[in-house]
């Protein structure tokens, strides 16, 4: 069956219209007939094939793989995936990915198995992101790359960590920027993914902090339309999300959440989600030449509501915050631990399979930082208590 399909594909008469490429390999041309010709035209790849068939169904805003700026480092196409394909696969595969599976979004290594981590809050922004990409006919292995890869350089012990890091290391120190430093330094050993470079600008400017949720100053926001859904989908994930953890552990109960959110968002989790995918399709479109997303202003009201809500009564209550700052004196002293001894840098570093410190091109606390960030909570605080506990000798 396999090798049927293969033919299949091998043997497909491509015909696109409106003065796109014919590809055939069943055609020959009067000269070949003769035996006049020797050399036979290779067929497409089923690379070539889809990306082909991209130019037919993507709208004129989208970014197709053929238009791709392509990446650090040159290399072979693929024959089968296109390069935001490649992408995606190449994310799912790294350390890092796997890494968020045990760090923090809000609530410290909850006992609870229905609590959200690092990585189902990925999960949920790509699947977010791949819908409201397909509903607007963009490239949604594009979207979906970017999304997979937005979090990768998060710190444990969530933005308790990120402030950690920003205290100890330097005051410009980001999640965004750490992301994009795995995918192109420290992952696979120190060779980095190699990734493409709308992937890459996808991955750097999906973070907003409490900034605007659409921006519009001049190189904050992505350069692809496909880049700019995932930070609004960033958003929509963890107001829901986030939302629900804290009515869960009982931060915050239903009574306290503000009415315009319940009215004009909706009371459950899949109405609240439903209701502002469906506010942003249905209210972006083509202006002056290009692909504006926005919403309607109750709705978008209603978000920036919420989720200033999210960040006074969660994120910095009394319950949520006292955790973030012993986690935050954890890797504290690992850092300082480990500024002083540079060999054990390198076996964890090694351990971690990650880029080497190499003192002749990195210094010293860029690569402690790149270490300390790349735990997950549970690395982090079975290594402070492997280093800092007394053990009994006998």
């Amino acid at each position: 069956m396999h090798n049927c399909f293969l033919e299949s594909i091998s043997c497909f008469i491509l015909i696109i219209c409106d003065g796109y490429m014919t590809f055939s390999r069943t055609t020959l041309t009067e000269g070949q007939e003769r035996g006049e010709l020797s050399t036979k035209i290779p067929p497409p790849s089923i690379r070539e094939i889809f990306q082909t068939r991209e130019q037919g169904f993507l709208s004129e805003f989208a970014c197709p793989s053929s238009k791709s700026a392509g990446r650090l480092r040159q290399e072979e196409p693929c024959s089968i995936r296109t390069p935001f394909q490649l992408d995606r696969d190449r994310i799912v595969y790294s350390n890092a990915f796997r890494r968020l599976k045990h760090k923090t979004q809000v609530f410290l290594s909850p006992l609870g198995d229905h609590y959200r981590t690092r990585l189902t809050h990925t999960l949920e922004v790509s699947e977010i992101a791949r819908n409201i990409a397909r509903a607007m006919r963009l490239n949604e292995d594009l979207t979906e790359a970017i999304a997979l890869g937005h979090d990768l350089g998060h710190t444990p012990f969530g933005h308790g960590g990120e402030t950690a890091l920003k205290e100890i290391f330097s005051p410009d120190f980001s999640h965004k920027e750490q992301s994009l430093r795995v995918v192109d330094i420290l992952d696979n050993k120190g060779l980095g993914l190699n990734l493409t470079h709308e992937v890459r600008d996808g991955i750097l400017k999906h973070s907003k902090g409490f900034g605007d949720i659409m921006p519009t100053t001049p190189g904050e926001a992505a350069s692809t339309v496909e880049g700019k859904i995932v930070r609004i989908a960033d958003i929509i994930a963890y107001l829901n999300h986030d939302l629900d953890d804290a009515l869960r552990s009982r931060v915050i109960t239903r009574d306290e959440v503000p009415v315009i959110c319940v009215e004009k968002l909706g009371a459950t989790h899949s109405k609240r989600a439903k209701t502002m995918i469906e506010e942003l399709v249905y209210n972006s479109g083509p202006e002056e030449g290009k692909f504006k997303l926005s919403m309607g202003e109750e709705i978008f009201s209603a978000m920036t509501v919420l989720r200033r809500f999210l960040y006074d009564q969660v994120y910095r209550s009394p319950s949520v915050h006292k955790e973030f700052i012993k986690a935050k004196k954890v890797l504290m002293e690992l850092y300082h631990y480990f500024m002083n001894n540079t060999d054990k840098l390198q076996q964890e570093l090694a351990k971690m399979e990650m880029a080497h410190w190499d003192p002749h091109e990195t210094p010293l606390e860029r690569s402690v930082c790149d270490l300390i960030a790349s735990m997950t909570d549970r690395y982090a605080l079975n290594l402070y208590s492997k280093l800092f506990f007394p053990r009994p000798l006998f």
